[in-house]
């Protein structure tokens, strides 16, 4: 059987004054997609620069982290805050604990171009 993995994950701007929940199946891939596209006014994430990782849960059932990627989604940003206060008291940026940070942009691209992703607006 496959040993599938999700993610639910909150990211925000260098500043932490912008949230952003999402639901990923490869939470390296996503954060460098988030990187890449910063600056890009057409997205949330890339207008506001959020490519910071702040808390992330992972799941087994892609819909389990749906469900929760949507339950967190219609929360307060204050009970969001609490959450990520439990896991991660100083608001720490955690994305150099989980993957090789900053993505080498060069690199980045011809990793995502294999997994079918585009890096262009």
């Amino acid at each position: 059987m496959f040993d599938h993995k999700y993610f639910i994950y909150i990211i925000t701007n260098y500043n932490k004054t912008v949230l952003y929940v999402g639901v990923t199946n490869n939470l390296e891939r996503r954060l460098t997609e988030h990187f890449l596209n910063r600056g890009n006014s057409n997205s949330f994430t890339g207008k506001y620069s959020c490519f910071y990782l702040l808390y992330y849960e992972s799941y087994k059932y892609i819909y389990d982290a749906i469900d929760r990627e949507k339950e967190i989604k219609g929360w307060s940003r204050k009970k969001k805050e609490s959450l990520i206060k439990k896991e991660n008291p100083n608001w720490n940026f955690l994305n150099s604990k989980i993957m090789v940070w900053p993505p080498c942009e060069k690199d980045s691209s011809s990793t995502l171009r294999s997994f079918g992703a585009s890096t262009s607006g």
